[in-house]
């Protein structure tokens, strides 16, 4: 049964708060508001709730209660925002930090701030959203999701910021920044079709091993460059148009592997079941990746795999010029292990190295799992499985936690199964298009393997990841604190180990997320250590993390 609260300022038998509807909403409840302006800082964590409108579109109007609380702040929550305006000031206006938020014809603006912030661990579905005003305006951060038919217009800095995900954008329009239209960076994959960018600094740029597929998009009346790869970025730039912008309009940066292409010339053509791609190796750029792989802390075995992996294809690129026989092979692989030993990073250099070793088109990365592949009714599952694998072509398909797709999930079918059945016959009709690598935990992926009598000949290898010891999980924290400009403490790293190596004996212990999240805790104890000095410290002191701001953390419930 549906739960339906009433939120008015007048109306006695309603809730005068949005914010007093939420305490008091069963889960899964759905919330109407009647037209009107709202004072309000809505926290909404673990629930499911919508949130509506009684009147028009945009009749109800959410503000910010002070200027730097967001107005929506939405964690490891399931939410849907329907026809709102959100209104926010010295902070976003929609902050998510986990789970899934729905956004439907909703109007958003922020001040000194981006408008929206969905962070890691969370999963967006924006249709027809707009914003109107910002210091920038959408940042998608780790996080996976869809955007249609959204607006952003009038943002200070950069309009649409896309680090570290892989979100997949169309018939969407940037127009009116003062930096860059779209920003993708951070080794970002995105998909962005049939978009939009107009009136801004620069078009859309595209850094930091990033690799994107841009395909019919537009971008116009720019005052810098159109469209911008920086040095170690790939993907596909494919009939997508540039008009009065600088020149040149696409800029390719020297060692970016970006293709550009025409419908008329297209992507390096498909290949068939018993042929071999035809492009040529980077032995530059295998070295580099290699290199970046050996740096990994720890993974001995999976290191060796991999290299074992290279160097067979290399031999038989070696053996085919030299016209000999060359033994059909896969390079599809299962992942297994427990969760935070590096699988999701090696899996994004394994498809770098094979585009460098021109064994695949692109070497792109798409992430997914069981609920981006598993619809709501018979047909629907097919469909979504195959977009994803259709988005993935040319790179690496990551299915997380692939074993969920072998259980049965309710009452009204095993559509997980249809995923898997739909899974094999592309990986079949692809196989050097595309690299799949499923992954999740050792026992559960050999039911995963059996849900299906031709899924386990697709894979060529399993390679499995040990947990970390406790002297790597204090190198991985000790690197953690050097990327961000931190210095932990000669005392710090010996008693992390020791705190590592108690955790580990913990079942549900998470490797290197272990240690993000100490890194993470330690560095706010030390602003919190930091702010008590009652003076503005020094380089040093805003550097160093002592064995003070470690105990904390340890110590903490």
């Amino acid at each position: 049964m549906t739960h339906t609260l009433l939120v008015s300022a007048t109306q006695s038998d309603a809730y005068p708060t949005i914010a007093d509807a939420l305490d008091g909403a069963p889960d899964g409840a759905t919330i109407l508001v009647t037209p009107g302006e709202y004072l309000e800082h809505l926290r909404i964590e673990r629930a499911n709730v919508i949130i509506g409108v009684t009147g028009d579109p945009g009749s109800v109007t959410i503000r910010a209660r002070r200027a730097d609380d967001p107005v929506v702040e939405c964690r490891d929550a399931t939410v849907e925002l329907r026809e709102l305006v959100l209104a926010g000031a010295d902070a976003p206006a929609l902050a998510v930090f986990g789970g899934t938020v729905r956004v439907v014809d909703t109007e958003v603006s922020a001040g000194r701030a981006v408008a929206i912030q969905v962070g890691p661990r969370s999963e967006f579905e924006f249709t027809r959203v707009r914003v109107t005003a910002a210091q920038r305006g959408i940042l998608w951060d780790t996080c996976a999701g869809t955007a249609v038919g959204c607006e952003i217009t009038n943002v200070v800095e950069d309009g649409l910021l896309i680090r570290s995900a892989d979100p997949t954008i169309r018939n969407c329009t940037v127009a009116e920044c003062g930096y860059r239209g779209i920003y993708v960076y951070d080794y970002a994959r995105p998909l962005l079709e049939n978009c939009e960018v107009t009136g801004s600094g620069l078009g859309i740029a595209v850094a930091q091993e990033s690799s994107p597929t841009l395909r019919r998009c537009r971008v116009h009346d720019v005052r810098g460059l159109g469209i911008t790869v920086g040095p170690g970025c790939g993907g596909l730039i494919e009939d997508c148009h540039t008009e009065r912008t600088a020149a040149p309009g696409i800029q390719l940066s020297p060692g970016a592997t970006a293709q550009v292409a025409t419908s008329e010339r297209g992507l390096p053509r498909s290949v068939g079941a018993g042929e071999a791609p035809a492009t040529r190796s980077d032995p530059r750029r295998i070295e580099e990746l290699t290199g970046e792989l050996e740096q990994l802390v720890g993974l001995p075995g999976v290191k060796a795999e991999v290299r074992a992996i290279i160097d067979e294809i290399q031999v038989n690129e070696w053996r085919r010029s030299g016209g000999l026989s060359v033994t059909p092979s896969s390079n599809h692989l299962i992942f297994a292990g427990a969760p935070g030993t590096g699988k999701t990073t090696v899996a994004r250099i394994y498809g770098q190295l094979l585009a460098a070793l021109g064994v695949l088109p692109k070497g792109g990365f798409r992430e997914v799992s069981r609920r981006d592949l598993v619809g709501q009714y018979l047909g629907h599952t097919a469909e979504k499985t195959s977009a994803a694998f259709e988005a993935a072509l040319g790179g690496v398909l990551f299915i997380d936690e692939a074993y969920t797709l072998s259980r049965s999930f309710g009452s009204g079918g095993d559509f997980g199964q249809e995923a898997i059945d739909t899974l094999v016959k592309l990986m079949e009709d692809h196989r050097h298009e595309i690299v799949v690598i499923v992954a999740g935990y050792t026992d559960e992926m050999l039911g995963f393997l059996a849900a299906n009598p031709g899924l386990a000949s697709r894979f060529s290898r399993t390679i499995e990841f040990e947990n970390y010891s406790a002297v790597e999980l204090a190198e991985i924290l000790s690197r953690m604190a050097e990327n961000h400009e931190y210095v932990l403490a000669p005392e710090v790293a010996v008693a992390a180990r020791s705190h590592f190596q108690t955790v580990r004996k913990d079942k549900d212990f998470g490797n290197a997320r272990d240690a993000r999240k100490l890194f993470e805790g330690m560095r706010k104890a030390q602003a919190q250590r930091l702010r008590q000095l009652r003076r503005v410290p020094n380089a040093e002191e805003l550097q160093l993390i002592t064995l003070e701001d470690l105990a904390l953390v340890i110590q903490a419930p």
